[in-house]
């Protein structure tokens, strides 16, 4: 069948929200050729799934997109905590908290932070961009089915415009289909977790006079718990659009049909507090909270990423910003296996990677839910029990105790008790400011194309001119940096953030005769604490590992 292809191409994506596009970006950052199939005819255009956390915003900037993404988000800027209250009118209520980062600490750890834009103004920044790079990108074309042997995958398109059908033919095939996925169902996995959570109708509706009523308590989201019409608010441009999220109960019998426009119109009105406020519904969209994740994210060469792979509590955004990461980590995989200098054994580490985190995740968003009272949630016992610390160590601070990584501990749990980033192998490299050509960059930066080692300048310990002759010997993808004060430093210390000749080797837990392997996406590979006799052997062991190569 394969024979006959209209199209050949290394990846084929099937789903083109935000997970998939953003899929598209990375691989189109590293080079690889794809093809994006998606059945709606254009981006989302409901606002939804708006908190892109500090991690996520990381992978955007060193992809090149940051300022355009913020420029997208700029009406909702100043915009920051969420309130939790009976009633708008007067100054009832509580917040749950009130910035994101109080104090600016988030600048210690990263070279970014939190943006606050929804998918329907970020994905066309991910659209054009992904087009910009030289995706495939197609919407209005459903993929109808698919067949995958060894040496890859044949699906077949339904052009939905013109109503014909083609092939293609791809090495891999990546889902980032939804949480009904179509291919999950077809290879027949399960999915574990405690299932849906709660429900819900959102309304987007144009106000003049609610921008009054909320003054400058200028929130994320308001949580209006009046008994009689509870509910999320949301902005969308702190002037006349406005959400609203509005609990539905169809484990009571409750039907869609019920919610009118009448009845959606008294129901804002009465939790907002003002009977004749003014409310001009401009569109409605259902959907349902879960919690669950797949129990296998890979069948052969096909890949589930995003809510294909699991689903999770809206409380904290942390769906959206693992379905990203998740499209992170497969894409610098497949180009290293795709280019050849990783073998086809590195992307089994994708799920053995990313599923823990995705479990951790979503029970801390469930118990993001319980702490915060959600609309609507009324949980099953053990569902989200207990609080579970800050966001900060999930956000920064989850790590891959197995995978492609050597000598991470795996008794460590995968979402720790605080954050700690230390060079950990398995844990996101540390930040720290650095200059480059008198540039000013940051660790973070250097990741995205090849792995990276840092070493000390000057290479007393051989690890820098070890790394130089594997690439140029081995055609592994590997760049070496020197760190130092001097000349001979390919990296030099920012004075500007006072940073020093103690710092980097303090911030990675090594020491100026050892050194520190970075994967592309960011993730420590692994590091030696000192020098060793051969360091070139060494190296090589180390990478034949992480990147499974014979």
């Amino acid at each position: 069948m394969h024979q006959k292809a209209n199209h050949r191409i290394p990846v084929l994506i099937v789903g083109g929200s935000l997970v998939g596009l953003s899929l598209s970006l990375f691989l189109g950052r590293l080079g690889v050729q794809h093809m994006l199939v998606e059945r709606h005819s254009g981006t989302s255009t409901h606002p939804r799934g708006r908190g892109n956390n500090v991690r996520t915003m990381e992978l955007f900037r060193v992809a090149g997109i940051e300022p355009d993404i913020k420029a997208a988000a700029s009406l909702l800027a100043d915009n920051h905590g969420i309130l939790q209250t009976p009633t708008l009118v007067g100054d009832a209520g509580e917040w749950l908290f009130k910035h994101i980062d109080p104090g600016g600490g988030l600048a210690r750890f990263s070279p970014t932070g939190w943006c606050l834009c929804s998918q329907n103004d970020l994905e066309p920044v991910l659209l054009q961009s992904a087009r910009a790079l030289g995706g495939d990108l197609r919407y209005s074309h459903r993929m109808e089915s698919f067949e995958q042997d060894a040496e890859g995958v044949t699906a077949t398109v339904l052009d939905r415009t013109t109503d014909e059908q083609y092939t293609v033919r791809a090495d891999y095939l990546i889902a980032a289909d939804g949480p009904r996925s179509p291919v999950r169902h077809s290879l027949g996995i399960g999915q574990s977790g405690p299932g849906d959570l709660f429900a819900s109708v959102s309304v987007t509706f144009r106000s003049k006079v609610l921008a009054d009523v909320v003054g400058d308590r200028h929130f994320i989201c308001c949580y209006l718990n009046n008994p009689e019409a509870d509910g999320a608010l949301l902005p969308i441009d702190n002037q006349e659009r406005w959400v609203f999220h509005a609990p539905w109960h169809p484990e009571h019998g409750e039907t869609l049909e019920e919610f009118t426009e009448e009845r959606l119109q008294r129901h804002i009105r009465r939790a907002v507090g003002v009977p004749d406020l003014d409310v001009e519904i401009t569109g409605k969209a259902s959907w349902r909270a879960a919690e669950r994740v797949a129990d296998r994210y890979a069948s052969g060469r096909v890949f589930l990423a995003g809510d294909s792979a699991h689903e999770m509590s809206p409380t904290g955004a942390f769906g959206c910003n693992t379905g990203v990461q998740d499209a992170h980590n497969l894409a610098w995989k497949l180009a290293a296996v795709l280019d050849g200098w990783a073998g086809p054994g590195l992307l089994e580490t994708y799920g053995t990677e990313r599923r823990p985190v995705a479990l951790a995740t979503s029970a801390r968003a469930s118990a993001r839910s319980v702490e915060h009272s959600h609309p609507g949630f009324v949980p099953a016992p053990g569902v989200g029990g207990g609080r579970r610390g800050g966001i900060l160590n999930v956000v920064l601070g989850y790590h891959y105790p197995q995978g492609a990584v050597v000598g991470a501990d795996p008794e460590q749990p995968v979402v720790p008790e605080e954050l700690r980033l230390a060079g950990q192998p398995g844990s996101r490299a540390p930040h720290l400011w650095l200059r480059r050509d008198g540039e000013r960059v940051s660790t973070i930066d250097l990741y995205e194309r090849s792995m990276v080692l840092l070493a000390d300048a000057p290479d007393d310990a051989g690890w820098y001119t070890a790394a130089r002759r594997i690439a140029e010997q081995d055609g592994v993808r590997l760049d070496a940096y020197r760190i130092g004060p001097g000349a001979d430093a390919d990296l030099t210390y920012d004075t500007e953030s006072a940073a020093g000749p103690a710092d980097w080797t303090r911030l990675h837990g090594t020491t100026a005769d050892g050194a520190v392997l970075v994967r592309p996406d960011g993730f420590v590979a692994w590091r030696s604490s000192g020098a060793v006799a051969d360091p070139e052997a060494e190296l090589r062991g180390v990478l034949k590992e992480v990147l499974r190569t014979s």
